[in-house]
């Protein structure tokens, strides 16, 4: 088949998942394994740029989704430090050699759980992190102590996710964009990041940034109001913002008080030797 002919196979698979017969089960594995090396390659994404927007690419959901009934769970590989898991997802690195991360020029420290089906680009550092399948990290990034990619959340080149940070995933419904962190951006510790909000190139989030959908972005300096995005970079630190109808009361909210200059860069810039 035509990797259009094979979209088609899993999409009209999927529109009657309900009711495949095991031997159809069976006939999908390889079309659904084939969309996960996809993802974990990096040519597939659940969502890719275009332009100045962001196209969601429904069919590797439905991929990642039907993998649950293709799949059986199965045991990992265990040792010291290693606690036995039962998934029906395998984890990323269970196969790989020195030589595969040399050739990836990736970092791995003990403690990250990497989910087959997501990407990991060059250059990329992972602390004790969770990233989970359908994500793509973009080279140079660092996943810092704690913090959690979600599924097909999308994250750019040289980022840095502080730690304990949570980037939401996204999996249903299929057209839902997932969270997209843009090149270059600082996520502070503790940030919070759902609901397929997309944080433009070069935003910084200080410490405890929650931002969802309804969450309101307050610019200081013009007072304007935005939902859903953070604008190219924009320092951004949690605030709230008073309720009209109730005095007294106020609601949680993220202001952006300046916009990053060199001097900013410099406070939130990472080391390169963490990276090499």
């Amino acid at each position: 088949m035509t990797d259009e002919q094979s979209r088609t196979y899993v999409e009209q698979a999927f529109a009657r998942r309900d009711r495949l017969t095991p031997d159809e089960v069976a006939e999908l594995r390889p079309y659904v394994e084939a969309g996960l090396a996809g993802l974990d390659r990096g040519e597939l994404r659940a969502a890719r740029p275009e332009g100045d927007t962001w196209i969601v690419d429904a069919y590797t959901k439905q991929v990642i989704l039907l993998s649950f009934l293709t799949h059986p769970n199965l045991m990992a590989q265990s040792g010291p430090g290693r606690p036995r898991t039962y998934d029906k997802v395998p984890l990323k690195f269970e196969t790989w050699t020195a030589d595969d991360f040399e050739k990836s020029r990736l970092r791995v420290v003990p403690g990250a759980v990497v989910r087959y089906g997501s990407h990991i680009a060059p250059g990329a550092v992972l602390m004790p992190s969770f990233v989970n399948v359908g994500a793509y990290v973009g080279a140079g990034t660092m996943v810092d102590t704690w913090a959690t990619i979600g599924s097909c959340a999308q994250i750019g080149q040289r980022c840095h996710i502080s730690g304990g940070a949570g980037i939401g995933g996204v999996l249903e419904p299929l057209g839902e964009q997932p969270v997209v962190i843009e090149d270059d951006v600082f996520v502070g510790a503790r940030c919070e990041i759902a609901e397929g909000v997309r944080v433009r190139a070069g935003a910084i989030l200080g410490m405890g940034v929650y931002l969802g959908r309804s969450t309101p972005i307050v610019d200081r300096a013009s007072g304007a109001v935005s939902y859903g995005e953070v604008p190219p970079n924009a320092v951004v630190v949690p605030g709230s913002r008073a309720v009209a109808q109730q005095p007294g009361l106020s609601l949680a909210a993220a202001v952006i008080v300046k916009y990053a200059d060199e001097r900013t860069r410099g406070k939130t810039a990472l080391n390169d030797l963490v990276r090499d």
